[in-house]
């Protein structure tokens, strides 16, 4: 098998994206069959590595591979040699031994994908890797836009809200979606706004005085722990609530919400939007699964054959 990594949203084209939408969406009738797998990877093996904490990501990525037949290996650093102090590449070296056809990975550090690509020869699939990257949750967002809005998302405007500095799912989302033409705006506190993200070609703001201009509105997790050790990112939760915090009050009618999870009630985003059948956020967790079934997929089969067969299905 040719090796095909997944590291950064940058590694596909917009071909290869509405690709991988295309086969995502032929994959939907496997998950509507009283009998929902496919013989599609028997025989191949994927491994999972997840040295972070994750339900949906590695749940649906394992899922996925079920659901497509594939051998499956599942790792986590605790209980691990990690705990003993094997190194990335140490362990890229022992996982190479079972001639996995896939390695899935989810790692804090930023670059630790692009490590264990160059000491394996498996194809290296990102699952999240510190504040750089997260191309598959970028995918299933895109994904779920495409269902609910239709196949055209240019000229959609995005306003993207939170703690833009720390997040991964912004960076990926951010190219993502400017490929497919729609339009981004930041909001986020000062503190939590990188610096010269002008540059990636969106707008930023500093409060949510254009609001009313959204077509979605992408609400990001605000990692309580880092307003809880003191790093002065925030005065409070509270205040953020106040400023930031997206209610029913806050919304005009026709606009949809997102959120990749887990979400906090009470200071992104309140209980009337987050229990609203109208947002999107259960259909993006929903999506996650065809579309990591599609990934998987396209990273054997390659991106130049159309989309998934009847034959496959």
């Amino acid at each position: 098998m040719p090796k095909r990594d997944l590291i950064s949203i940058e590694d596909l084209s917009r071909a290869h994206v509405e690709l991988l939408l295309d086969t995502a969406e032929s994959f939907l009738p496997v998950l509507e069959r009283d009998i929902k797998k496919v013989p599609t990877l028997r025989g191949r093996t994927i491994i999972s590595l997840f040295w972070e904490p994750s339900t949906r990501t590695s749940s649906s990525f394992d899922l996925a591979a079920k659901r497509l037949s594939a051998d499956t290996l599942g790792l986590k650093a605790k209980g691990s040699a990690v705990e003993k102090g094997e190194t990335l590449k140490d362990t890229a070296i022992t996982l190479s031994a079972y001639s996995p056809d896939i390695i899935v990975m989810r790692h804090p550090s930023a670059g630790a994908c692009q490590t264990l690509s160059q000491n394996t020869e498996a194809s290296v699939i990102n699952a999240g890797d510190g504040t750089h990257q997260h191309p598959t949750q970028c995918l299933l967002d895109l994904f779920s836009l495409r269902q609910n809005l239709g196949r055209d998302l240019g000229g959609l405007r995005v306003f993207i809200i939170g703690d833009i500095l720390h997040s991964r799912v912004a960076r990926s989302d951010i190219m993502g979606f400017q490929m497919l033409g729609m339009e981004v705006t930041l909001v986020a506190p000062p503190t939590l706004m990188p610096r010269g993200i002008e540059e990636m070609g969106v707008k930023v703001e500093y409060d949510l005085a254009n609001l009313k201009d959204a077509d979605v509105i992408y609400l990001l997790r605000i990692q309580q722990e880092r307003v809880e050790a003191g790093a002065n990112y925030l005065p409070s939760l509270r205040e953020y609530s106040e400023l930031y915090g997206i209610s029913q009050a806050r919304l005009r009618p026709g606009q949809r919400v997102m959120h990749p999870g887990p979400i906090n009630r009470g200071v992104e985003i309140a209980s009337d939007i987050a229990d609203d059948d109208e947002n999107l956020i259960a259909h993006q967790v929903f999506s996650g699964l065809a579309v990591r079934m599609a990934i998987l997929y396209r990273t054997i089969v390659g991106y130049s054959d159309g989309v998934a067969s009847e034959e496959v299905l």
